[in-house]
């Protein structure tokens, strides 16, 4: 039941105004009750000044507060970890040059000639091809360079070509005439054990075929350090033959102007990139290439911009920008060209050479320098990643220049210019965390919205709490009050609503038996007269507006005419 105009249990005359008063002497809101209460005119005008004012910066402030929150404003934290081992990283390595000429057979050169520059369109061999080919006197100790074989099988005047299903795939092709780590790598070592061929997985990249040292497939265990600095990780001596390497005769995608081999350190759950993201190393030196392990971890919208979504590819489980790329480039060749590259996933057929060079590197190459937004990878919200840090020493010295030719059984010459050595180890035992975190959230604006009503207008929580108590107090009164002129107007209709025809009839039978009783008591018929007058008349103007109104005046008259009769007869 409504209470209006009270506050507890004693209630105030003239609720809505006390209340107001009262409010205003007890709230903790500072200001208000030397502006409404009593004070001099003047007074009471600098107080709403000042408050208007200190209300005025507490908005100003809070608005900026809100604000600077909408902004999902983020700071980054590093952190350095020990830990007692480490994962090693994968370790990808490809040969600069992308075939040897001494494997290739005619029927390699009639597949393949068109796509390396090395056929013209009419199927011979190109002028510039063959002037770079000729053999010239002092290239070699035989008087030849190692590719004059390749141009012994150019003549194809009376070449009959295989059937086109006979033809080997590119894959063949690159898996076949590319360099063979057997042939290539002269020294391995892995925290000072042996290792070799073994250890390491081939792996198909834009540079043909490479290897990567702990992918961790083929069942092979991951290589764990529990050491670091020089000597505790991997060292590899190469041999990148560079005098093997396919001569260049023009410019095309798998022309190659550099010697040496292209290097990429990765996780194992992320495929390699090389041709982006690897570095290079030089022979006639030793690199060493210091590494520290980053675990980065970044938010996503709308204070970032990560990935925190799985991955939708049919090719790779989980995430990275690398997978992200070659999935999208796959996507693309398959699309436009109806095929995919050797290095791509997937079960389309492999491009052949002349699809090589007449849609997929064309078509690659648009995608990688003009189409970016048809690629759009996003930063994972976790990364691991390593950072990198190279020095170089050259090999060999000219104390070591003589041992090494005779030990490889080479030239102190081909020593300098083929010969290498990577050394990749982790810095120390440790691995930086970089994480991005919310500068600011939900509870730093209430705490500083919190502090500056404080400051500026004595308010707190409990304060909010008064406010909303009173407002319910002012919501409560009008209410009730409503509801009670209501009540009042519609008090009438309520009762007549609830009076039924059966309360009518008995009614109007007590009546009947009452006007009996009367007529035989003479005595007393004044007064039952107007005891009938009254309940007739109470009852009828209950009946109001209801559907029994006619029998109720019916009653009256029945029983006026029955008192008038009944009087007649005694008299």
């Amino acid at each position: 039941m409504c209470q209006c105009g009270s506050s507890g249990s004693k209630p105030r005359p003239g609720s809505l105004a006390e209340a107001g008063k009262l409010f205003l002497k007890h709230t903790t809101l500072h200001g208000l009750r030397h502006i409404f209460l009593s004070g001099s005119y003047p007074r009471r005008v600098a107080w709403l000044l000042a408050f208007l004012a200190a209300l005025g910066l507490l908005f100003t402030w809070s608005s900026n507060r809100v604000r600077y929150l909408l902004s999902s404003p983020v700071y980054t934290k590093a952190h350095m970890v020990y830990a007692k081992r480490l994962v090693f990283p994968a370790v990808t390595i490809c040969n600069q040059n992308l075939l040897l000429p001494r494997r290739m057979k005619k029927t390699d050169i009639f597949s393949a000639g068109k796509w390396l520059g090395l056929l013209g369109m009419n199927g011979q061999v190109s002028p510039a091809a063959r002037e770079a080919l000729t053999p010239l006197r002092g290239d070699s100790a035989e008087g030849e360079p190692p590719w004059s074989p390749l141009s012994r099988i150019l003549d194809f005047n009376h070449f009959l070509p295989p059937p086109r299903e006979s033809e080997p795939s590119m894959r063949q092709l690159l898996d076949r005439l590319g360099h063979q780590l057997e042939e290539m790598l002269l020294y391995c070592r892995y925290q000072g054990e042996l290792c070799g061929p073994r250890n390491f997985s081939t792996i198909f990249t834009r540079y043909g075929k490479c290897y990567t040292f702990n992918s961790g497939k083929d069942g092979k265990p991951l290589q764990v350090t529990t050491k670091g600095g020089m000597g505790n990780g991997l060292e590899l001596m190469l041999d990148i033959q560079q005098d093997e390497y396919l001569p260049v005769w023009g410019e095309t995608d798998e022309t190659s102007f550099e010697a040496g081999i292209k290097v990429q350190i990765h996780t194992q759950d992320e495929p390699p990139f090389i041709d982006q993201l690897g570095f290079g190393v030089a022979p006639g030196f030793q690199t060493f290439v210091s590494c520290q392990e980053q675990r980065l971890t970044y938010l996503p919208p709308p204070w970032g911009d990560c990935k925190s979504t799985p991955m939708d590819s049919d090719f790779f489980s989980s995430y990275s920008i690398t997978a992200c790329r070659i999935d999208c480039e796959t996507r693309y060749l398959v699309d436009n060209c109806n095929c995919r590259m050797v290095h791509m996933p997937g079960n389309a057929p492999y491009c052949t050479p002349e699809q090589y060079k007449e849609c997929a590197d064309p078509a690659l190459d648009f995608l990688v320098e003009k189409d970016n937004d048809f690629c759009v990878c996003e930063t994972p919200c976790n990364l691991t990643r390593y950072g990198k840090e190279l020095s170089f020493v050259k090999i060999p010295s000219k104390a070591s220049a003589k041992y090494l030719a005779k030990k490889y059984n080479k030239t102190e010459q081909y020593i300098a210019d083929n010969i290498l050595v990577l050394d990749i180890y982790f810095e120390a035992l440790n691995y930086e965390t970089i994480e991005q975190k919310k500068a600011y959230e939900l509870a730093g604006l209430l705490g500083d919205i919190g502090g500056q009503m404080g400051l500026f207008i004595g308010a707190s929580i409990l304060t909010i709490l008064e406010l909303i108590d009173y407002l319910y107090e002012v919501i409560k009164y009008k209410v009730c009050r409503c509801m009670k002129k209501k009540h009042k107007g519609r008090k009438n209709n309520d009762r007549g609503a609830v009076l039924s025809l059966d309360d009518v009839k008995h009614h109007v039978s007590s009546v009947l038996l009452l006007v009996r009783t009367c007529v035989h008591h003479q005595r007393i018929l004044a007064i039952c007269y107007l005891i009938i007058q009254a309940r007739v008349t109470l009852k009828t103007s209950l009946a109001e507006q209801n559907p029994g109104e006619s029998a109720c005046y019916a009653t009256k008259a029945t029983i006026q005419r029955q008192l008038s009769n009944a009087g007649r007869a005694r008299n």
